[in-house]
């Protein structure tokens, strides 16, 4: 899809820096991804923040530590 947006030239100079990428596409893109991805992420926490397990913290910790 070709898109036209105006972003500001501090932001797009900072994000291709950060990003180590050659084009501003491929900037753009792994940006929206890795926004798209924390979005996720977010939704999915949300959600299992609603889920009782049955276990707290303590017995999560123990049972880590037994393997």
């Amino acid at each position: 899809m070709r898109t036209l947006i105006d972003i500001q030239d501090e932001l797009m100079e900072e994000l291709l820096l950060t990003a180590k990428v050659k084009t501003k596409k491929e900037a753009v893109t792994l940006a929206i991804k890795n926004f798209l991805k924390q979005k996720k992420k977010e939704r999915l926490a949300e959600l299992l923040g609603n889920y009782e397990f049955g276990y707290g913290q303590k017995e999560l910790e123990e049972m880590r530590q037994d393997g």
